[in-house]
């Protein structure tokens, strides 16, 4: 059992997630977007995890119910892995498998937020995306600039707290602090570099992290805010070191790799 603080996440807590990650070595199954499938499978290598890509849909029921953990990421979604998605996430839920719905660019183009509103019936153990994701897959909003947000995670937390208590979940909302609820509980995770924002696939692979330590932790909202404390100390590490964006995202795999204690982590209530 995870110690806990009165939020619910504490020092102890999280040392305990990620060892609790590199014992298990979670699978986790994922159905993500064409751009970021090198950078999603790695980093969950470099935690300690094992990735999968299995987006076809005679194949993806089956998987999704043998795995850890699987992530539903709608970044580049077409009509064959959108049914990929429905199926997997069908499966998850029915095996008792924590799977994770990442709402990429929702509120802004129809069809992929006419899914992600029907994946939620599928009960997302953790919902992961920016302010304006969150906001507009609650109903409080309509969307951000694409991939960009154009609101605050603490301007979401209200639809983030509605959206915990409509599926009974998390809901992460990334941001420049990131904030974590599961409905009655809400932690903030600080830190990190403003790199990621400029690293393809950053905020994709944080989603496939968060459902690798609800895979090991077996707790929503530890393993939620251990991913995000596991990355946020990794962005500090690598962009005290880069030169760049460029430089950055290799450095920050390895960051991934050499963070083996999540105690320093800004993470309050």
């Amino acid at each position: 059992m995870l110690a806990k603080g009165r939020h619910g996440v504490d020092a102890a807590a999280l040392t305990a997630a990620r060892s609790a990650l590199s014992s298990a070595a979670p699978l986790v199954h994922c159905l993500t977007n064409t751009v970021v499938q090198t950078l999603t499978a790695n980093a969950l290598l470099a935690v300690g995890a094992a990735p999968a890509m299995v987006d076809e849909p005679r194949e993806a029921e089956g998987f999704a119910a043998v795995a850890s953990a699987v992530l539903v990421n709608v970044g580049t979604v077409n009509q064959r892995t959108a049914e990929a998605m429905r199926l997997a996430a069908r499966s998850a839920a029915g095996a008792g498998t924590p799977w994770v719905l990442d709402p990429v660019a929702v509120g802004g183009l129809a069809f992929r937020t006419d899914l992600a509103a029907e994946l939620l019936d599928s009960r997302p153990a953790v919902v992961r995306g920016n302010a304006s994701e969150v906001m507009a897959l609650a109903g409080a909003g309509s969307g951000g600039r694409g991939v960009d947000s154009t609101a605050s995670a603490d301007e979401a937390l209200e639809a983030a707290v509605a959206l915990a208590g409509r599926t009974g979940g998390v809901v992460a909302v990334s941001g420049e602090v990131d904030v974590v609820t599961d409905g009655s509980r809400t932690v903030r995770v600080g830190g990190g570099s403003v790199l990621l924002t400029r690293t393809t696939g950053a905020g994709c692979a944080l989603g496939a992290l968060v459902a690798a330590y609800v895979a090991a932790t077996g707790d929503p909202l530890t393993g939620a805010v251990a991913a995000h404390a596991h990355v946020a100390l990794a962005a500090e590490a690598a962009a005290a070191v880069a030169a760049g964006p460029g430089t950055f995202a290799p450095l920050w795999l390895d960051a991934l790799d050499a963070v083996t204690d999540l105690s320093a982590a800004q993470v309050t209530a």
